[in-house]
């Protein structure tokens, strides 16, 4: 029997990132009772264990790491408490999905790594203590990791090259989209989506600001393409490191005079999907992504996806998206505009676009997952 432990901290209360890839992880595991006679996961949480259904799958151990009278602590819970864990209860690999690896942790250990956290270990507007832990133990990850998990071809090549990490200790597992009815898409509703945590690089606020100009510059043709009203839905939390988002909506609201732009931070899956599927467009345009989730899942839809003019993009999306050179205002609502008009592209998305996006599918990642976890343990 392989014993297999995965670090489960970020499912506790996310939807976003790294919770995200471990929750259809799990899910995936939990489909295959086959996976019984061969695997036992051991899962490690900080303050809670989730009420998620597939939790309960007796192929899951479950465990909150901490000590009984002091209060949870992720440091604690990561750097020190979980891997003096593993010292008494080993395991044949460990996942630490979260980026980093602890520094007093002994054994084999596949760690994902993205370039996102090489820039955020240097970027000033963080607090200080995170910088300084992302350099440490992801700097730790890079050198003593058993194996690198990368999302992309393009995330490996960086990793290697910022990190100087050998290609030959990297392993690139394409993150995965669900598979969707896309006949359910309702055409008659009219808005634009943005989804995604709002990071300076990922340019919600250029997107609002493009939003604003092509409704008032270009009414005349979103009228002829029978979106008079259209709308920008933007989900994800607001990360600039001073709150920008609800204060620019109101501001175009009032200067539109109408509720255009509706921004919330969270949604529920069922509604997210929702959403997907009445969307004429998802904007999505990020300077540095180590692989970026909406625009793919929007595809799945036939939705076109409104994306930077960058390496990552033509690698995953080829020509099933809007590329956009130019991330200011100016740049975004040409893409925008670029999306909603031009019929024969956005036909071909809607038609193949779904077909395209089968072959990034959580299945197919978690198959390479357990391949990566085999080859650990020959």
């Amino acid at each position: 029997m392989i014993k297999i432990g995965i670090e489960c901290e970020s499912i506790e209360d996310g939807a976003w990132g790294v919770a995200r890839l471990i929750n259809k992880l799990l899910e995936e595991i939990n489909r295959r009772p086959e996976l019984q006679k061969e695997f036992k996961f051991y899962l490690y949480f900080k303050s809670k264990i989730p009420d998620y259904s597939y939790l309960k799958n007796p192929i899951f151990e479950k465990k909150i790491v901490k000590l009984p009278i002091i209060p949870p602590s992720f440091s604690l819970y990561y750097y020190i408490y979980l891997p003096v864990l593993l010292w008494f209860k080993r395991v044949d690999v460990m996942f630490f999905p979260n980026y980093m690896l602890p520094l007093i942790f002994c054994g084999r250990s596949l760690v994902v790594l993205t370039d996102d956290i090489h820039y955020e270990s240097r970027n000033q507007k963080l607090p200080f203590r995170y910088r300084l832990a992302y350099r440490i133990f992801a700097g730790w990850a890079a050198v003593h990791a058993s194996r690198i998990m990368a999302i992309s071809e393009t995330s490996k090549r960086e990793l290697s090259r910022l990190f100087g990490i050998k290609p030959q200790r990297i392993t690139v597992n394409h993150l995965g989209v669900d598979t969707y009815n896309v006949q359910s898409r309702d055409e008659s509703r009219q808005y634009i989506l943005y989804v995604g945590q709002a990071f300076p690089r990922r340019h919600l606020r250029e997107t609002i600001l493009a939003f604003e100009k092509l409704v008032k510059e270009h009414s005349n043709i979103l009228e002829n393409v029978g979106m008079s009203e259209l709308k920008l839905i933007a989900i994800g939390p607001d990360k600039y490191g001073t709150p920008v988002i609800n204060s620019l909506v109101s501001k175009v609201n009032n200067r539109l005079g109408r509720e255009a732009v509706i921004h919330k931070d969270y949604v529920k899956d069922e509604e997210l999907t929702n959403l997907y599927a009445g969307a004429k467009a998802l904007v999505y345009v990020s300077d540095r992504e180590a692989f970026g989730l909406p625009p793919m899942e929007a595809l799945s839809f036939g939705v076109p996806p409104v994306i930077a003019d960058n390496e990552l993009g033509h690698e995953l999306f080829k020509d099933y998206a809007f590329y956009v050179r130019n991330t200011d205002t100016d740049g975004i609502a040409e893409g925008i505009k670029n999306a909603l008009t031009q019929t024969d592209k956005i036909m071909k998305i809607k038609n193949e676009g779904p077909i395209f996006a089968k072959q990034y599918s959580w299945s197919k990642f978690t198959d390479r997952w357990l391949e990566i976890i085999r080859s650990l343990i020959k």
